[in-house]
């Protein structure tokens, strides 16, 4: 490593993100967090920023081994791997990459509810092996337009789902920590499993960490309606999972999509054996645009403290 430079950068970065990290920035790039700790201390002397893409847990210890460090530029919007008061305590300034994905996982959030109700991928696989060609039956899918539609976190992919939904004539219904300006018609909940109750389609759209761990609890998934299918394009920590998967298997719950899960990238085995799951890789913000956009603005915000302005997007 260059023991001059300023900018380490840790994650599995595209070659294109690679080349403008070094490029734009002279950064340095690990593969993992774990490497961190092997580079020299001489290297680690003078790290005045950090460009992290990555969910393993990065906290004061870590921080510790930059002893120089000013910012921690994540990339995502998601920043609960990251340990934002240890970070405080040092005076580094956390940001994270919001709004350029909110369409993206939105349009996912719609795209898991379609395929869960429709039974799309079902169908895919019927005609590929004949099925349809031999003249099986498949059961019929469940209407989208008109049902139900409860968003758990009327943040700003919250609010993205939501307006997607209504336009399909679904009724809205919402929880959110803070109050929120929203059309006529929108129904606020004054706890998580009230809205679970008047919900078709419940989908989580809260932000990860300790404050949220959990909080679609058996309480909330016992709240829902027998034919409602639960969608998660949040963090899977925000999930009792133990308690999802048991309603599951007993049917208590119609079904659910996900595209997180808690123990990524290996989920439950029970979850992978369901008929009545949909699950996906954690792919809400992977389109080529997003990503783009995503690795620009982790970019900007390091570049911003490194001139010793603010960042266009800080955490804290």
């Amino acid at each position: 490593m260059n023991s001059t430079s300023r900018t380490l950068a840790i994650g599995p970065y595209s070659e294109t993100d690679h080349r403008a990290l070094v490029d734009e920035l002279g950064a340095v790039v690990l593969p993992n967090l774990a490497a961190l700790a092997d580079l020299p201390q001489r290297d680690r002397a003078g790290v005045e920023a950090l460009a992290y893409m990555g969910h393993a847990p990065l906290g004061g210890a870590q921080m510790d081994l930059l002893p120089a460090l000013r910012v921690i530029a994540n990339y995502g919007v998601g920043y609960d791997a990251i340990d934002v008061a240890a970070a405080d305590a040092r005076g580094v300034v956390v940001t994270n990459t919001p709004d350029v994905l909110s369409e993206d996982v939105a349009d996912l959030a719609v795209a898991l509810i379609l395929a869960h109700a429709r039974g799309l991928v079902a169908g895919a696989a019927h005609v590929a092996t004949g099925g349809w060609a031999r003249g099986r039956p498949l059961p019929l899918g469940r209407k989208v337009s008109g049902a139900r539609v409860g968003i758990l976190g009327l943040g700003r992919i919250g609010r993205e789902i939501a307006d997607r939904m209504a336009a399909f004539g679904c009724p809205i219904h919402y929880w959110s920590r803070s109050a929120k300006s929203v059309p006529p018609g929108w129904t606020a909940h004054e706890t998580p499993a009230a809205l679970a109750a008047h919900s078709d389609f419940l989908v989580v759209a809260l932000v990860g960490g300790r404050e949220t761990e959990g909080m679609v609890s058996a309480g909330v998934i016992g709240a829902m309606p027998r034919d409602a299918v639960l969608v998660n394009i949040s963090r899977g920590s925000t999930v009792d999972e133990d308690a999802l998967i048991e309603a599951l298997a007993g049917r208590r719950i119609a079904g659910a999509a996900l595209d997180v899960m808690r123990n990524e990238p290996d989920p439950d085995a029970r979850l992978l054996a369901l008929p009545n799951v949909l699950l996906l890789p954690h792919i809400g913000s992977a389109t080529v645009e997003t990503r783009a956009e995503m690795a620009a603005l982790q970019r900007r915000n390091i570049a911003a403290v490194l001139k010793g302005e603010r960042p266009p997007t800080p955490v804290n």
